[in-house]
């Protein structure tokens, strides 16, 4: 019955590790948020190490001097359900979750937000879209 025991929680361990395995390991650069103000829009990126931490970052250069500003935050290990960014310089936090493909933007629980903030010219009479990204490498 022991050995039953140890090989049932050993599966139930190794399917927990398999669905948290990150989608990609590498740099990836995304834009969810259309950028309005003078100072530069912030290039945003993920950066998902091999043991599985993830970072996130930002580099931001303002247009009329040329100061640049950016930060680099641990967000801990992939999680596929939502990983909470808070990046110090602006105290600006949001939640994310990402596939190999995209990025998008997530309330706490990990729903997937939908704002006028996020959408392109072409799509601002719709008045609400997606909040998502393709990443660029």
């Amino acid at each position: 019955m022991k050995k039953v025991f140890c090989l049932f929680i050993l599966c139930i361990s190794m399917l927990s590790f398999a669905q948290s395995k990150a989608p990609f390991t590498g740099k990836r650069d995304f834009n969810i948020l259309e950028g309005y103000s003078g100072t530069g829009t912030p290039a945003y990126y993920v950066d998902v190490k091999k043991n599985g931490d993830v970072y996130f970052g930002f580099v931001q250069v303002n247009q009329a001097s040329g100061e640049e500003t950016k930060e680099e935050i641990n967000a801990g290990k992939y999680n596929p359900k939502v990983m909470k960014v808070h990046f110090k310089t602006y105290n600006e936090t949001f939640f994310v979750k990402f596939d190999k493909e995209k990025i998008y933007m997530t309330d706490e629980k990990g729903n997937i937000s939908k704002s006028e903030d996020c959408c392109s010219v072409s799509e601002t009479e719709s008045g609400s879209c997606v909040c998502d990204s393709a990443f660029y490498q």
